[in-house]
């Protein structure tokens, strides 16, 4: 009758163990959505630089505070240069090197400014407007680009809208998170349960 009483002790804390701990993996996991949701909003964006000589794709609609990373996905070497002339006045100007001008950028490339294959370049997106940009060494083959910054709903149009997998809410992974916590709790539960027989008796 003891031994039965003490396995029955034994079980329980187990249980209540086990349970508490699956309950502080779904807190936890709460806790980092929440965190992920807490961000500056700044969204980021991809433009491969290929051996065909293109900026993929060539035309990017972005919100303010966006940051464009262009990666070199061949092995032949580029720029990231942005037409003076072609980028709103309030903006910074923006060249792979951190060149400050068009001209500085044209004189130094190669030693600076070339983004190498498999190496990337990224810019911040702050003010509205269009920008023009352009590679150094394949500008005569036509390796020109445009970026669009605006706060207007992107959609329709060729080349006007941010490619790849649509955006989930971050309101929606906080849900996912969430719920695969609660998941994984009743799972470890349900495992405890069928351990243990769920009989815990009475003291």
């Amino acid at each position: 009758m003891g031994d039965q009483s003490f396995q029955s002790e034994v079980s329980r804390r187990e249980f209540f163990r086990v349970a508490a701990g699956a309950t502080g993996v779904a807190a936890a996991a709460d806790r980092a959505a929440a965190q992920e949701g807490d961000g500056d909003g700044g969204e980021t964006v991809t433009i491969d630089m290929t051996d065909d000589l293109v900026f993929d794709p060539d035309e990017q609609t972005i919100a303010p505070g966006t940051t464009v990373v262009w990666e070199n996905v061949g092995g032949i070497g580029h720029s990231v240069t942005a037409y003076e002339d072609e980028i709103p006045e309030e903006a910074e100007y923006f060249a792979s090197g951190g060149l400050e001008s068009e001209q500085a950028a044209r004189q130094a490339y190669p030693s600076e400014g070339d983004v190498a294959g498999g190496e990337s370049y990224e810019h911040t997106f702050d003010v509205e407007g269009e920008y023009g940009y352009f590679c150094i060494p394949h500008e005569g083959a036509g390796m020109v680009a445009s970026l669009t910054v605006t706060t207007e709903p992107q959609g329709g149009g060729d080349g006007g809208v941010q490619e790849g997998l649509p955006s989930v809410p971050e309101s929606a992974i906080t849900v996912g998170v969430g719920a695969a916590a609660t998941i994984f709790a009743v799972f470890v539960l349900a495992y405890v349960f069928t351990k243990y027989g769920g009989d815990y008796g009475e003291e």
